[in-house]
């Protein structure tokens, strides 16, 4: 009996400059998604798609003139594969065949022109891809790649079937048109950086806005759900299983923080940004803010990942791959400093709620953002603060009204990076942290830093909320006790968690850095990071403390100097009383404190 072999899979290699919409194309013609995943509409490794007989390889969008790791990962492909197909724009068609036929001289292919409906279909631009077609001997199609025809279609598979030769001999004639979009507000030279910045914000507010209504609702139907579950689990006889499902770090515990803070989250911080990829608007925005980075070593570019860090970590720090070599690290180290992650935030404004604080965000998203930039011009080096490093985008970009096909297949490379990376690490390190805790060694670490809280003015029951956070952001929870919120000013609320926030990366994120780059680099950066922090929280703790100090003074006549120190004096003694109150009436938990279960901080009477 015969065995029955599939068809061979034709193997072809896709070629164009970023926007070209190759990945759109790619996906119209195999029907099927990527093994690996774009991040946020730009590719950031080789996607393999597969489907009706045919495995295309779609590449990173190539930077002409550029050293950074997606394009040299292009041009590898580019050396393996003999049959190509290239992408060209159709409103910088000159442009594209000048700088990217060089490239393919040599291979099998054909042409594919995209952005075809920004052109009047008029018989002269038929004319001109009709005289390509006869001098080349290839087959030059003009598509709009969002919307494929299924002529289009037939025709782009029929032509590859039968590939031609890319002929180093050919000389197009020059098209003589290009077409640049209208300018926007985003362009305008006096407040088009402030539209940008808005823009950029904007998703992080609506993210953390949507995760703190969805919480409110979502949080006591989730603990409904699981609690005969956890009283099932309270009698287990052995104790570290017991710690590592209900304890203060276990799976349980931490599970519903997981998906009812940071997951909603990172999904809406997704579908924006993915939003604003579809529709052009990350490109127009990095244009528009480049100026103000550069003397900073970042460009425009660059501070998008940084805010695309405020979803997670994770993706942000893999999609520096398209940074250029001189900016990556540094990019990487901003982020890893400034970028409060889902699980930050939440647990950040959480701590802010449960003090009766909210307004402290204000305070600490301006400390935040100008430390990081202080922190990433020190940094960075002179190569990629030089006036000769220049923003490299070919051109600029057209708004499109994104289709909600794409927006979802950007989503959808986010949270591929998000389940397959940061949970199953969130995974280990709960069972680490539950295993740490029930053998004491945490409480052991608390107690040796216990003096170092001295220095930046902060209470004894800091000290175990920094070592948690540095392992999970969300460990900044410790603080939201009601016993350690007692022993807490406003400044020393804002001081503690900023110094625990940036103090180090958190261990996922320690990770992904250690394997984009190297373990080296990633311990070199923490080090470095460490020291920052401190110098940060010094500035922080100390000069808020002068300042309030200073302004009472102000504010107050010298006359009344000895009510200023009554009154000080009663503010401590009531202080002391509340503390008391609430050490004698807060029992031992067993489990990590959470929003839902933190009671109000007792009012002076």
């Amino acid at each position: 009996m015969p065995l029955l072999i599939p068809p061979a899979q034709r193997s072809i290699v896709v070629i164009g400059k970023e926007n070209t919409g190759k990945s759109q194309l790619v996906a119209s013609l195999t029907g099927r998604l990527p093994y690996s995943m774009n991040f946020r509409g730009s590719t950031i490794a080789c996607d393999t798609y597969v489907g009706d007989g045919l495995t295309v390889v779609d590449t990173p969008g190539i930077l002409y003139r550029s050293d950074r790791v997606t394009t040299q990962a292009a041009l590898a492909q580019l050396k393996t594969h003999d049959t190509v197909l290239l992408v060209i724009k159709a409103t910088h068609v000159d442009e594209d065949l000048a700088d990217l036929w060089p490239l393919v001289v040599g291979k099998r292919g054909i042409v594919v022109i995209t952005f075809w409906d920004k052109l009047s279909h008029a018989r002269f631009t038929q004319q001109i891809v009709q005289c390509w077609e006869q001098t080349s001997n290839l087959a030059f199609i003009p598509i709009d790649a969002r919307h494929l025809t299924p002529g289009q279609h037939h025709e782009i598979r029929a032509a590859l079937q039968d590939p031609t030769v890319f002929s180093q001999q050919w000389q197009p004639i020059p098209a003589g048109w290009r077409i640049e979009p209208r300018p926007t507000l985003l362009e305008h030279p006096h407040f088009g950086w402030l539209v940008a910045i808005i823009l950029l914000l904007l998703p992080t507010l609506l993210a953390v806005w949507f995760a703190n209504n969805f919480a409110a609702v979502a949080d006591p139907l989730v603990q409904t759900l699981i609690k005969p579950l956890v009283d099932v689990l309270a009698n287990i006889p052995l104790s570290l299983p017991k710690a590592m499902l209900i304890g203060r770090y276990g799976l349980l515990t931490m599970g519903p923080l997981l998906w009812v803070w940071a997951v909603p989250t990172v999904i809406l911080y997704a579908l924006c940004l993915g939003t604003y990829k579809a529709s052009g608007l990350v490109e127009r925005i990095t244009v528009a803010l480049h100026p103000l980075l550069h003397p900073l070593g970042l460009s425009g570019r660059d501070l998008v990942r940084v805010v695309m860090g405020f979803g997670c970590n994770v993706p942000a720090v893999i999609s520096t791959r398209a940074c250029s070599s001189c900016a990556r690290k540094t990019c990487i180290s901003a982020i890893a400093f400034g970028s409060a992650c889902s699980y930050q935030f939440g647990a950040t404004l959480a701590v802010f709620s449960a003090a009766h604080w909210p307004s402290l965000v204000v305070p600490y998203l301006g400390y935040l953002t100008l430390t990081t930039l202080i922190y990433t011009r020190l940094i960075a080096p002179k190569s990629a603060r030089s006036l000769h490093n220049r923003l490299m985008i070919e051109h600029r970009t057209f708004l499109e009204r994104p289709r909600l096909a794409t927006i979802w297949r950007e989503t959808q490379g986010t949270l591929h990076q998000f389940f397959t990376n940061a949970i199953p690490i969130f995974v280990a390190i709960t069972l680490i942290a539950s295993i740490l805790d029930e053998l004491g060694l945490l409480t052991a670490a608390a107690s040796i830093i216990h003096p170092l809280m001295q220095i930046f003015r902060l209470p004894p029951e800091a000290a175990l909320p920094m070592i948690l956070a540095s392992i999970r952001k969300d460990g900044l929870l410790l603080f939201a006790e009601a016993k350690t919120l007692s022993a807490l000013t406003p400044l020393q609320i804002l001081t503690g968690v900023y110094l625990a926030g940036v103090l180090l990366p958190c261990l996922v994120t320690a990770l992904t850095i250690a394997r984009e780059q190297s373990l080296r680099f990633a311990l070199a950066l923490m080090g470095r990071q460490a020291i920052a922090a401190t110098c940060f929280s010094l500035i922080l703790a100390w000069g808020g403390y002068w300042f309030s100090g200073a302004l009472a003074n102000e504010v107050l006549p010298l006359s009344t100097s000895s009510n200023l120190c009554q009154l000080h004096a009663m503010t401590e003694l009531s202080s002391l009383r509340v503390r008391t109150e609430t050490y004698a009436n807060t029992e031992n938990s067993n489990f990590l404190p959470h929003p839902r279960l933190l009671g109000s901080v007792p009012e002076l009477q």
